[in-house]
């Protein structure tokens, strides 16, 4: 099977589409992966066939103020880029990011079925659950059902002026005003961190985090036996600042040793029990006993599937939505914005109680309760 996997460059996405690639490999299948950005040669270097692309060309207007739009306008503008580049590599089936729908679009084009690859929980809107994005766990009592039926309505209009400027954006292209839809879904996160709701697609399937590391460096943290605080700076845009420079402040003098995961400069200054740089946080993880980070997924699912907790400084993006996930699952706790006082009360309150180690451990397990993503590739190249 020949799959064309088509990516942004935002390490949050780039990331699960070379880790699924690098699956299909594995199972004997043919990927390809079509990004842009700064990780195009780390996934060539990973033995992933990533063709050159020209620069995708943006709407005429480019105008964001209608951020809707601008997205739909945008992707029918990459189909029309991407859908030439694409065929060139002959693939039986599209796999496109959640933030690529050029990748679909394209792939309808060229009469391939496609599949959406989303890289954290599934964040459709649902007549079961407060709005994505929210935070909010579902509703309780007739109270709490007549809140998230009032939100549910407030954001109503928006998700209907989406589809309106989407289909715009496929008869442009010659497409009907509404497409099928994705063949599946691969939803590459951890079971803990879904939401049961009353209309989950048949066709989305819980294939756990895809995880892939951008580097083989290893980080040696500070000798000693004092518990390991593992310090991940947001690779996400909308990622909150200054975490790693006020986590090193909190832990003054708390009797711990710290290493910063960054792929930017370290911080100025560290002190002796401190590390920094860019190194492997897979194997970090094997030793850490807490890890203060963004709320971004990819580091929020690496540290539950190695079973540690988290102190979570979400920012902005879904990063709010998954902390309080986590939160409620009962494998972090949420601090923002990040001052030292409340991050250093955090981090001590999850090395004194047992339960945030027992229930990031509780949430590893769910990955048994996982679908192969290959095998989920596979169903929806021969069910078409």
């Amino acid at each position: 099977m020949r799959v064309a996997v088509v990516s942004g460059g935002e390490p949050g996405h780039v990331f699960p589409a070379i880790a699924l690639c690098l699956r299909l490999a594995e199972a004997g299948d043919e990927p390809t992966l079509f990004t842009v950005g700064r990780w195009v040669q780390a996934a060539r270097d990973a033995g992933i066939p990533t063709p050159p692309l020209p620069d995708l060309p943006l709407t005429a207007e480019d105008d964001r103020e209608d951020l809707g739009r601008w997205q739909h306008e945008r992707a029918a503008a990459m189909a029309l880029a991407l859908a030439p580049r694409i065929a060139e590599s002959r693939p039986d089936l599209v796999v496109c990011d959640v933030l690529t729908p050029g990748g679909g679009l394209a792939a309808e084009l060229l009469g391939l079925p496609w599949a959406k690859l989303s890289p954290h929980p599934l964040y459709e809107p649902s007549r079961g659950l407060p709005p994505v994005g929210s935070g909010l766990a579902v509703g309780e009592g007739l109270t709490g059902r007549l809140r998230d039926t009032l939100l549910r309505a407030a954001t109503a209009r928006s998700i209907r002026q989406g589809e309106r400027q989407q289909a715009k954006a496929r008869l442009s292209l010659g497409l009907p005003a509404r497409g099928p839809g994705p063949a599946a879904r691969l939803i590459a996160t951890l079971p803990a961190l879904e939401v049961p709701r009353p209309d989950w697609p048949a066709n989305a399937h819980v294939v756990g985090p895809l995880l892939w590391e951008p580097t083989q460096e290893l980080l040696t943290p500070p000798p000693g036996t004092a518990p390991l605080v593992l310090i991940s700076a947001s690779t996400a845009a909308a990622g909150a600042v200054g975490v790693a420079e006020a986590t090193l402040e909190a832990l003054q003098d708390l009797g711990v040793r710290a290493v910063v995961c960054t792929f930017g400069p370290p911080p100025a200054g560290l002190p002796e029990w401190a590390r920094a740089g860019l190194g492997r946080q897979d194997e970090l993880l094997r030793e850490a006993a807490v890890v203060v980070g963004g709320g971004g997924h990819g580091v929020l699912a690496k540290a539950l599937v190695a079973g540690v907790p988290l102190v979570i400084v979400p920012g902005g993006g879904d990063q709010w939505e998954l902390a309080n996930r986590a939160t409620r699952q009962g494998g972090a706790l949420i601090v923002r914005p990040p001052e030292p006082t409340a991050l250093r009360a955090a981090i001590r309150q999850i090395l004194a109680e047992p339960r945030f180690a027992a229930a990031a451990a509780r949430a590893a397990a769910t990955a048994a309760q996982v679908s192969d993503p290959v095998q989920v590739c596979r169903n929806a190249l021969s069910a078409r």
